[in-house]
């Protein structure tokens, strides 16, 4: 098996602030969802988007759509499963367009537990972590609940 993490891109952010959809906006002549499914690919076995489609990446939805993150991570995480066993995922938000050396080391770091990075003015990053195997699982069963 593959030691690479799995990858997961979301893309199905209704960006009600923005008052546009924040995955097709341009950076340096790619969308921003472009941009980032080509990072994630660099450094993932695998990579499906969870969103509408607007990466060249296989899609999925969460059920339902626009249930927010933990619910886009466990469908994202099923539909990568369905083609191989995954040990653990890198998941990414589409709006965090700088992100190449946190990747990198995302996709080093290895283990069961869950590894959120921590910008430059100490906010965590949620929509860009490393699951492993039993953080997926409860992931999933804190889904199943509501």
């Amino acid at each position: 098996m593959d030691p690479r993490p799995a990858g997961i891109l979301l893309t199905g952010g209704s960006s009600r602030r923005l008052g546009m959809d924040k995955a097709t906006l341009m950076l340096d002549g790619e969308t921003l969802a472009a941009r980032a499914a080509r990072l994630l690919s660099a450094v993932c076995v695998r990579v499906v988007e969870v969103g509408p489609g607007v990466s060249a990446l296989p899609a999925v939805r969460e059920s339902p759509p626009g249930s927010g993150p933990l619910r886009a991570l466990v469908a994202g995480a099923q539909a990568l499963a369905t083609a191989a066993p995954i040990e653990s995922v890198v998941l990414l938000a589409c709006d965090l367009p700088n992100v190449a050396s946190v990747l990198d080391a995302l996709v080093a770091i290895a283990g069961d537990r869950v590894v959120v990075p921590v910008d430059e003015y100490g906010r965590r990053q949620s929509v860009c972590e490393r699951y492993g195997p039993d953080a997926l699982a409860r992931a999933a069963a804190l889904a199943a609940t509501g």
